[in-house]
């Protein structure tokens, strides 16, 4: 009889479990891949890249690659779009906050199902893990980023994304690891101390410098307020979880955050042949077009924010042309590429320019494939989840949290 009750309860308890799944089935639709690139972008819209004189190349690779011109970034800022393209969740984070590093008693916001917010002011971002509730996706935005009408517009204005409670607090990352594959996040400008606890770096300086041992002390002294923050950790979205924070398992953790240059970064590895299954590609916050505020005229940010070619810094918008170039030849003339049967590269941003409704937050993604079609425009509706589960697809993997949602399509025109 207690046996009886025992399994009664399990069958109740799996019954009243959630019924989205946090992990699927391995999505089809997409040809096997040896190797995928991605190059993230910063902050512009379809229309202020596409067809802009000032970047040349990147326009060439839209008519030459494969364009998707329907694709849209889910929210703001660019933190809840990194890790909804690594983790297909935004974790209840809606904001750009630093990481609370190794803070193993901090409840997670997809434990308390609490926002992470930029508008009201929320702390650091607790080490994601476990499971819980993300944070719902609204059509418009009145609160956080902007407040009042018009607001911001997510996605395409119209469409909106319900909160998950069964999401898992993983990234592709770990679903690399476990099918034995291998996985890089490449972050221009990381100090050569690696990503430990930091914030921010021009590639020497960081938020954890000691000025005070910097002698003669200057007037004004030198603070870190000072620094030009090329590497943010906001786009290293790997950073943000505990695992990749405390390092247990090697491969699943900050040894596999490294810079562009040295013997073990980016360029080093595409010499040699050794590139990784999944390369998540962040140029610095200079040369990814979304500019520095301390960094002079050729990096500063657009003088306006109006979804317009018109107010862009043309100097920003060339020198990420120029990034995109330098990466995506190297990439195509590395030995993994050359021995590849089929890789792709994927130039995408993460958001539109945050300017207010009735402009919406679509944005340029470009597929390059090695085997696959070129010259294609897709006009399909697919946005960041879409992105995840194509490449899931391609590397054999699980679909992951909304990358698993019903309505989220696999972009085969694009890749195959």
């Amino acid at each position: 009889m207690k046996k009886t009750l025992a399994m009664v309860s399990l069958l109740n308890a799996v019954l009243a479990a959630p019924a989205m799944a946090n992990e699927g089935a391995v999505p089809t639709g997409i040809n096997a891949l040896d190797h995928v690139y991605v190059i993230m972008m910063e902050n512009h819209g379809y229309g202020q890249i596409i067809g802009n004189p000032n970047a040349p190349y990147t326009n060439q690779l839209a008519a030459s690659g494969n364009l998707a011109t329907n694709y849209f970034a889910i929210a703001h800022p660019s933190l809840t779009n990194y890790l909804e393209v690594v983790g297909g969740s935004n974790f209840g984070v809606h904001s750009d906050n630093y990481p609370n590093w190794h803070n193993a008693a901090c409840l997670t916001n997809l434990a308390t199902t609490t926002t992470n917010t930029d508008t009201p002011a929320s702390g650091l971002v607790c080490p994601i893990s476990g499971t819980g509730t993300d944070a719902a996706t609204t059509a418009v935005d009145t609160t956080n980023e902007t407040q009042g009408l018009p607001g911001d517009n997510n996605i395409d204005g119209v469409r909106s994304i319900a909160a998950a409670t069964n999401i898992s607090g993983k990234t592709i990352a770990d679903q690399l690891v476990k099918a034995r594959k291998t996985w890089k996040s490449y972050q221009e400008s990381l100090p050569v101390e690696g990503a430990d606890k930091v914030n921010i770096s021009d590639g020497f300086y960081t938020n954890n410098t000691d000025f005070s041992k910097i002698t003669p002390v200057l007037n004004p002294p030198l603070t870190s307020s000072g620094i030009v923050a090329l590497y943010a950790v906001k786009h290293n979205p790997f950073a943000y979880f505990k695992n990749v924070q405390e390092g247990m398992n090697p491969k699943l953790s900050l040894n596999q955050v490294v810079g562009f240059e040295g013997e073990n970064g980016l360029f080093a590895d595409l010499a040699s042949g050794k590139a990784a299954n999944f390369s998540f590609i962040a140029p610095n916050q200079c040369n990814d077009q979304h500019g520095r505020g301390n960094a002079g005229p050729f990096c500063n940010y657009d003088p306006l924010s109006d979804g317009s070619q018109a107010g862009l810094n043309p100097a920003l918008i060339q020198r990420g042309d120029e990034t995109i170039k330098r990466l995506v030849t190297s990439i195509q003339s590395s030995a993994a590429w050359t021995r590849s049967t089929n890789s792709a590269i994927v130039i995408m941003w993460d958001e539109n320019d945050y300017s207010t409704a009735p402009n919406t937050n679509q944005v340029p993604v470009i597929v390059l494939t090695k085997a696959g079609s070129k010259g294609m425009q897709s006009s399909t509706y697919y946005n960041h989840f879409s992105l995840l589960k194509s490449i899931e697809s391609g590397l054999g993997l699980p679909c992951l949290n909304h990358a698993c949602d019903a309505d989220v399509q696999v972009m085969s025109d694009l890749f195959n």
